[in-house]
């Protein structure tokens, strides 16, 4: 399955929506994605909706926790928003709930 990531701006926050399953195949694609938009300038919330994505590895989670600190310095806030049930477990068992700023809603 490949990675679709659509971007919408509201405000000072941005909305990255990923639909696919992210793994090592394509993790530098949402990568770059964000990258762009720290690239842009981030002065609120990156929002990244994971609500689309039934699959996340080690290399996607790594992907989202070194943007948090690229965002973090950029003067913004990473927020992953709607996780799926099984990658909101991952995201617990791994411990990065605080780093990513999880919201159910």
């Amino acid at each position: 399955m490949s990675l679709e990531i659509t971007t919408a701006a509201d405000g000072a926050n941005r909305v990255l929506s990923v639909a696919g399953e992210v793994d090592v195949s394509c993790a530098d694609e949402l990568r770059a994605a964000i990258d762009g938009q720290v690239a842009q300038g981030v002065s609120g919330e990156l929002v990244v909706d994971l609500a689309e994505v039934p699959y996340i590895d080690s290399t996607g989670i790594g992907v989202l926790v070194g943007a948090a600190h690229r965002v973090a310095e950029a003067g913004g806030t990473l927020v992953v928003a709607r996780p799926q049930r099984n990658v909101a477990r991952v995201l617990g068992l791994l411990g990065v709930q605080a780093d990513l700023n999880i919201r159910e809603a």
